[in-house]
């Protein structure tokens, strides 16, 4: 079964980190996909804002399941750099992470991500830009 497959069939429970941190996959195709996931306690730093290491996460995980979707099923890919900029900040509610693929080669793919507060109509939280090795299933 492919990682997409198992998204569609079990949700949450195909990735642990999704479990770990109640992310919810809200849709995925055609190079784009949504995440969502409520703010908890837990996730906040020292000063009270959402810690920005889970922004970055977050993103990340959006752009790689849009990429997913424009892969074959043997295909992996292992994230090459990413740039993450803080826009705003957030201390509890639901966020929401977009991402998107903005061009893809026979190896490397770039992408897009956002986070925003409350859904993908949102403030926008984030933005990042990262690029994706891609290995070729056999």
């Amino acid at each position: 079964m492919s990682y997409l497959e198992d998204l569609r069939e079990r949700g949450r429970d195909a990735n642990p980190f999704f479990k770990l941190m109640g992310i919810e996959v809200a849709t995925f195709g055609d190079g784009k996909a949504e995440l969502q996931m409520e703010v908890r306690p837990e996730m906040l730093n020292g000063a009270g804002w959402m810690q920005g290491g889970i922004y970055a996460a977050l993103a990340d995980e959006a752009m790689a399941i849009a990429l997913f979707t424009l892969l074959d099923p043997g295909d992996r890919i292992a994230t090459i750099s990413e740039t993450t900029s803080y826009l705003r900040g957030v201390r509890k509610g639901r966020i929401a992470a977009a991402g998107k693929v903005v061009r893809m080669g026979r190896r490397v793919a770039f992408a897009e991500g956002r986070v925003m507060a409350d859904s993908a109509d949102g403030p926008v939280l984030t933005q990042t830009s990262a690029s994706f090795s891609i290995i070729r299933g056999r």
